[in-house]
This record gives C-alpha cells, sequence and structure tokens, in this order.
C-alpha cells in the first residue's frame, strides 16, 4: 500500500484499494491455499497515473466457481460470520472479475476524476 499510495495513481481512493485487497489476500491464503505455509500468494499491480489501478491476487489453491457463493445479503446470512469479503470486493472497486478457474481475482479502481472531466467522458479505463 505504501508503494501504491506512493504512485499517487489513484490518489483519495486508496482506502478502497486496501479494503479490497485485504479482502483478496485473505481469501488467497485462507480459502484458495488452506493455510498452507508452503503454497504462494501472488500479488501484482499497475499503476497508470491519471487512470487508476489494477491489481491481481493469485493463489495455488483449485480454484471455486463465485457463481456459488451466497449473497451476503439474503435474510438467512445477514448474521453469519464470513461470506462477505467479495461482496466487499465488488462494492469498492470499479470492476472485479475471477479469471484460472477461481484461483485469480483482478480488480481495478480508476482514479477520481473532477466532475467537469466526468461530465465530457465517460471512458477511464484501468
Amino acid at each position: 500500500m505504501r508503494l501504491i499510495e506512493g504512485s499517487h495513481c489513484i490518489t483519495g481512493e486508496e482506502p478502497a484499494v486496501e479494503l479490497a485487497l485485504r479482502e483478496a489476500l485473505n481469501n488467497a491464503v485462507v480459502h484458495g491455499n488452506r493455510l498452507d505455509a508452503h503454497k504462494l500468494v501472488h500479488v501484482r499491480c499497475r499503476c497508470k497515473v491519471g487512470e487508476g489501478i489494477s491489481v491481481i491476487v493469485s493463489d495455488q489453491g483449485q480454484g471455486f466457481d463465485p457463481r456459488t457463493i451466497p449473497d451476503p445479503l439474503t435474510v438467512e446470512n445477514l448474521e453469519a460470520d464470513h461470506g462477505r469479503g467479495i461482496h466487499i470486493m465488488k462494492l469498492v472497486m470499479d470492476e472485479v472479475s475471477f479469471e484460472q478457474r477461481g484461483a485469480e481475482v483482478h480488480m481495478c479502481k480508476r482514479a477520481a476524476r473532477h466532475p467537469r472531466a466526468e461530465m465530457r467522458s465517460d471512458s477511464r479505463g484501468c
């Protein structure tokens, strides 16, 4: 996060990226690698100043089907003590997708824009 903050590519959006990154890392270690200290978690980050940041977190687990994850907002899941990580990532990031059979999460956060710039163009890339 110090490198991301120092890059100034998403000024003002760092807390959102940190929250999503923490959730992705936790999922990779706990669910993907199943706390196996011999398995690695890789983080790749690409920053484009003025455009945004993309982060990829991959683990060495078997992956999963994101469509099978229960909705944490349904009545039966509201009081659960787990199961909100993916939902949180999707709330705070602009784009979240799963690749490599779910063993890799791709996240994107666009840089905050001046309101006038947003009115001129909606084509903000990550």
